[in-house]
Parts: structure tokens; C-alpha cells; sequence
């Protein structure tokens, strides 16, 4: 069953007005809801960064919608403490929770003052914590020693259904891999040609089957021109390669390698119209391609509009004709 999300940014708002935004969404007929988990914004402009886990909470008791979150354990997370933040929410609210786990940004990881790893050794720790989670989900008492070191846990609030564990992958690679040990994929919005090789490497990698979530990046407003403007403030420092998203750890150096980001970057990138029957066109692909959960992601400021006009010009289409 195809599930239309609400993406709250908390890098962009509040978590206050993210709140109300959730509830305004499912007001209006989304069906699903998802958050970002930063410690840092992307830019200085975004300035924003509510904690995740402490508004996931919150969420899930203001709505009766499921969420999921996107997590990178290993370095600003201990993987327990992760197991134990997903099982408390899986327990409270059953099956409404996924987590989305990937090897984070040195933007949000290099805080804790350790090392940034290499890729090749992010995917090896990442791949540990989820060992080490499923184990405490389990029920298992774990012990643990390599990339990251657990002594002695045991869970002891687990849920009755363990939350999908879900592998977050931006390029094929990456995709293939998490293929292999993932409960399902969730990737972004790209050009079609490169979100398909995205799909085909996840399925070739062991993927087959399973669930896979796209989090789309648009921008609506009232004109072409605001949502091309709104965007080019907000998010042309996310549009760069994910080698180089990975790498920078401030704000600061994301607003200085924006300065040289013009429209036409963003525009690849970012799904900018202020038509709502060619934002629905494009979801309408996604959903033919094979993702199952949808999350929207407007990026520019402008919420409730792309809220309320999506809930009546874009969903009802979108959920009559997947569902």
C-alpha cells in the first residue's frame, strides 16, 4: 500500500512548529510522516536542529501517523543506545516506528572529537551497530569488540514487533551493499536515470522484495520564481556530490561552498514547480518505479501552503490510484 509522508526538517524549523506541521499534514491526508536527525544544519540560513529522538516521541502521540527517522550510529550514537531509543518507541506506539540507519556526515559526527573515518570503514562500523541492534532487539546479552565496543548489554524493554531496519544509501553502491543485510532501502529524489541504477543495484544486491522509501525533494509555492528562490536559500548547500556532503563539517564551509551554486545546480536536484498536477506526474513515477512510502520534503519555507494544497490537489489522486 503506497503511504504519502510528511517530511519535517529539523534543520529548517523548529520543533515546536514541525509539530504543527505534522498534525496540519495529517489533517490534510498524508498518510506517513519521517525526520531528519542533525546536530548541525546544513547551513547558517537553515538555523535549526531540534533532537530527533525527543520529538519523535511527541510526534507519534500528536498523530496517529507512522515515522521513521534517519540515524548514523557508531560515533554520535552508541549503537545500544540506539536499540534502546527504537525499542522504546516501537513499544509504545507498535508498528508506527522505522529507523533508516547510514554512515553520517561529518557535519553532525565530528562533534564527539574522534577520528572521521574513511567510507570504507563507516560502512564496516555502520554494519557492526546493526549486528550489535539486532542482537539487543533480540534479546540477546551482547558483547563486543571491533569498531565500536559494547560490554554486557541486554535490553530489557524490547517491543512485541522489532521496527524495520531500513539501509539509507545515496549511490549504487552503496544501494547494492545495504541490499544484503537491510529490511528494506531508503534513498532521495535524483535525475530518473540514476534513481533507477539506485533501485537495480539495491534488488541485485539482496533487495528483492523488499520495501523501498524515497525522500523527494521539492519545492512548491505559489510561483515558479518564489519556489526556484526558496530553494536556492535552503538547500543549495544539499545538492552536492555525496562525497563531498560526507566531508565538510560546518555550517559555515556548506554556506561557503554554496556561494558558488547557481539555479540551474538546484534545479537538478530539487524538484521546483508551483504547478501541483506536475508534482503529482513525478510522485506518480516514483510510485511506478517501486517505492512503497513517499516522504515529501518541500525545502523551502513555506509549509502550510505546500501542506494544504498538496493534501487537495495532489494526494487524493496519488493514494486512489496506488491503493
Amino acid at each position: 500500500m503506497l503511504k504519502i509522508g510528511y517530511h519535517a526538517s529539523h534543520e529548517q524549523f523548529a520543533p515546536s512548529t514541525l509539530l504543527s506541521y505534522v498534525q496540519l499534514a495529517q489533517q490534510a491526508g498524508f498518510t506517513a510522516g519521517s525526520c531528519s536527525d542533525h546536530f548541525h544544519p546544513w547551513s547558517s540560513e537553515q538555523g535549526e536542529s531540534g533532537f530527533a529522538w525527543s520529538w519523535l516521541g511527541a510526534a507519534l502521540q500528536a498523530t496517529t501517523l507512522p515515522f521513521g527517522v534517519v540515524n548514523a550510529p557508531g560515533q554520535r550514537y552508541h549503537p545500544t543506545i540506539i536499540a534502546q531509543a527504537a525499542a522504546t518507541l516501537a513499544e509504545m506506539f507498535p508498528e508506527r516506528f522505522w529507523i533508516a540507519v547510514g554512515t553520517g556526515q561529518a557535519l553532525n559526527e565530528h562533534i564527539t572529537g574522534e577520528r572521521w573515518p574513511s567510507k570504507t570503514e563507516r560502512n564496516a562500523r555502520l554494519k557492526e551497530c546493526v549486528d550489535v541492534i539486532r542482537a539487543l532487539w533480540n534479546g540477546e546479552t551482547v558483547s563486543h569488540k571491533g569498531l565500536v565496543t559494547v560490554e554486557d548489554a541486554k535490553l530489557y524493554t524490547r517491543p512485541t514487533v522489532k521496527p524495520l531496519l531500513i539501509g539509507a544509501a545515496v549511490t549504487s553502491k552503496t544501494a547494492e551493499w545495504v541490499g544484503g543485510w537491510a529490511d528494506g532501502l531508503l534513498t532521495i529524489s535524483q535525475p530518473k536515470e540514476e534513481l533507477q541504477r539506485v533501485v537495480d543495484a539495491f534488488r541485485k544486491g539482496g533487495g528483492e522484495g523488499k520495501p523501498m522509501y524515497l525522500k523527494v525533494q521539492l519545492s512548491y509555492a505559489n510561483t515558479l520564481d518564489e519556489a526556484r528562490q526558496g530553494a536556492y536559500e535552503q538547500w543549495r548547500a544539499n545538492i552536492f556530490p555525496n562525497n563531498m556532503l560526507t566531508e565538510l563539517r560546518l555550517p559555515e564551509q556548506f554556506d561557503a561552498a554554496g556561494q558558488y551554486v547557481n539555479l540551474s545546480e538546484v534545479d537538478k536536484m530539487v524538484r521546483i514547480s508551483a504547478d501541483p498536477a506536475e508534482h503529482l506526474d513525478w510522485i506518480r513515477q516514483d510510485a511506478e518505479m517501486g517505492f512503497e512510502r513517499l516522504m515529501l520534503h518541500n525545502v523551502n519555507r513555506n509549509q502550510q501552503p505546500f501542506i494544504e494544497d498538496f493534501g487537495a490537489k495532489v494526494l487524493p489522486d496519488l493514494l486512489k490510484s496506488f491503493n
